[in-house]
């Protein structure tokens, strides 16, 4: 049966389009020649005529040839599987796949529950990606080898990161049908609040390198999204969100620089 995703078709009254989503996002204030870093949760948007292209076109267009779009492509499957949780995996497992995981490419290596748009996002024409194994960012635009350059192995949110040039850049954070639980941009208040926080967190990953594909262990400071949700509503309260909707999702619109000054104050004291 055709369509785009699961939801059903009659619990909207009409089909979202591009010219729909266009005018949706220049309503709540995406302007050509922004820089955009966007998440979405695409059922939530309704009924796409056109599916993830579609979404992708309407973002491209609300910010012109001139405007950068940014999305999260994490990989969360490409590090140490004695960590993982969900699910976890045997104990006498882990070194099998350690062996046996393919070493992270930026072109080939999928994104893991980023969601539809995300994904199609990172495969499209002329988006470049970052070469985080976990975390990376993947950009389209002309600023997206700028904002993509530097991404530590060992500190991917902080200062040199993407979000650490998005913050210069002044970008805006687009949440579509998203909460702040998954808003990455809070990730670089979090380390500005708490950069000389000692607890880290381990981690390995396959990497290609002159010596061919190797095992790097490396690790990262502790985060901690917890807090998220209860920032999100002093930014909604204090006026830092404008919010709006693309099709039938609640949509966000935010001020990179702005919530990271105001949310590196409101992450609680930690040692």
């Amino acid at each position: 049966m055709p369509g785009n995703h699961e939801t059903p078709v009659t619990q909207y009254r009409q089909p979202v389009t591009v010219e729909r989503m266009t005018g949706d996002l220049a309503r709540l204030g995406v302007e050509p020649g922004d820089i955009v870093l966007v998440h979405t949760a695409m059922s939530r948007i309704g009924w796409i005529c056109g599916g993830t292209q579609a979404a992708i076109d309407a973002l491209r267009a609300a910010v012109g040839p001139h405007g950068t779009l940014v999305m999260p492509a994490h990989s969360m499957d490409v590090t140490d599987p004695a960590h993982w949780s969900h699910p976890p995996v045997p104990r006498d497992w882990q070194p099998i796949i350690r062996d046996a995981m393919p070493a992270y490419d930026p072109e080939r290596t999928p994104t893991r529950d980023m969601g539809a748009i995300a994904e199609a996002f990172r495969r499209w024409p002329g988006t470049e990606r970052s070469r985080h194994p976990a975390v990376s960012f993947s950009a389209n635009g002309p600023d997206a080898k700028a904002i993509l350059a530097h991404q530590p192995l060992e500190d991917p949110f902080g200062v040199p990161s993407p979000l650490s040039v998005l913050y210069d850049l002044n970008a805006k954070v687009l949440m579509i049908g998203t909460g702040y639980d998954t808003c990455t941009g809070l990730h670089l208040a979090e380390r500005v609040a708490w950069g000389d926080r000692p607890l880290r967190q381990p981690d390995g990953a396959p990497l290609m390198t002159e010596h061919g594909r190797c095992w790097i262990d490396y690790t990262l400071p502790a985060h901690d999204t917890e807090h998220f949700d209860a920032i999100g509503t002093v930014l909604d309260r204090e006026g830092l969100s404008r919010i709006g909707s693309v099709g039938y999702a609640t949509t966000r619109l935010l001020s990179l620089r702005r919530i990271t000054d105001r949310a590196k104050v409101l992450f609680p004291v930690r040692s």
